[in-house]
């Protein structure tokens, strides 16, 4: 057999620095540093909402050069409560951000976000462009109504199979509306039927991923620790369209164009498709634009990999994207 290709990631490190942040009465948040304490700091903002960090998100930056910082976003991951939706907002979330930037004593940092973490990521530099040096940005969603119906009704034009699981356990009468017909599931009193609910939306999330498919992705994101994340915070955001007006993180990209920036998408990304990376590079042409054709939407395909890690040391050998 051939060897297999090197992978494009830097090895695996440990945390140097971990700690519990709490933000208000329900909130404690996770977080992380890694590499050099002394090196030019990098924030990574996680998918999801809800997905959580994964050790090899630490992978994407050279360990010597940056100061890695990684936090699980309110109810993911080490956070907790896991799944809680009370007090749960895209301005939290960014004032969360902006209160682990002040505890760690960081003037500025480069923002690296993928899937919903784009969105995160061009929300908060759109309210604190001051604070940001740079932005990588993979597999862009926009969090536009058109993206929302995309992902629970038109996502089955490509995956009919897994599209027929996520709806099994809706009624024909209730799937003409299958984002209210799960709310009423993941949000009932009833923590088996919230569990369940959860755990076949993240599954069918995780089995869309990739252009080949990743039994073992899919198998992760039907998990419970990873289901109740993803599947309840998901449909609490869409629910409240993630908190932001209509377009407005096209329409505001003015206040971030002076910075420099990376889009990288995958050509054949069904959960995120290449539409909404196209329309943020039109209205921000002095970004870079990377159109990765032999991958899907995850992070860890090896096209899209690749291109974060070289927009990374690019950012670390001459400032620019």
């Amino acid at each position: 057999m051939p060897a297999a290709a090197p992978s494009p990631l830097y090895p695996a490190i440990a945390p140097y620095r971990t700690g519990r942040l709490p933000v208000d009465d329900i909130h404690t948040l996770y977080w992380e540093e890694c590499g050099n304490p002394s090196g030019v700091p990098v924030l990574f903002l996680h998918g999801g909402p809800g997905a959580g960090l994964s050790p090899q998100h630490r992978q994407f930056f050279d360990p010597a050069y940056y100061r890695i910082v990684l936090f699980d976003q309110r109810g993911a991951g080490q956070s907790t409560p896991l799944g809680e939706t009370l007090e749960n907002s895209t301005d939290l979330l960014i004032d969360d951000i902006e209160r682990l930037r002040a505890l760690l004593g960081i003037a500025q940092w480069l923002v690296f976000g993928g899937s919903w973490g784009s969105t995160l990521a061009l929300a908060y530099g759109q309210a604190h462009p001051e604070r940001c040096t740079g932005f990588v940005l993979r597999g862009i969603f926009l969090c536009t109504r058109s993206e929302i119906d995309w992902f629970l009704h038109g996502v089955k034009m490509f995956f009919p199979q897994e599209n027929a699981r996520f709806v099994a356990d809706i009624p024909e009468a209730e799937r003409a509306d299958l984002l209210h017909a799960y709310a009423r599931r993941l949000f009932s009193r009833d923590p088996a039927e919230n569990l369940r609910a959860a755990r076949t939306w993240s599954r069918y999330e995780g089995s869309c991923l990739h252009l080949l498919p990743h039994p073992e992705v899919a198998d992760q994101f039907g998990s419970a620790a990873v289901g109740l994340g993803v599947g309840r915070l998901e449909a609490h955001y869409f629910l409240h369209d993630s908190f932001l007006s209509e377009d407005q993180l096209v329409r505001n990209v003015g206040r971030i164009r002076h910075l420099p920036a990376v889009i990288i998408q995958g050509r054949y990304d069904v959960v995120c498709p290449p539409v909404s990376a196209w329309r943020l590079h039109e209205a921000w042409p002095e970004a870079t634009f990377k159109i990765i054709e032999d991958a899907g939407h995850a992070a860890f395909e090896p096209g899209i990999a690749s291109a974060l890690v070289a927009a990374t040391d690019q950012f670390k050998r001459d400032g620019t994207l």
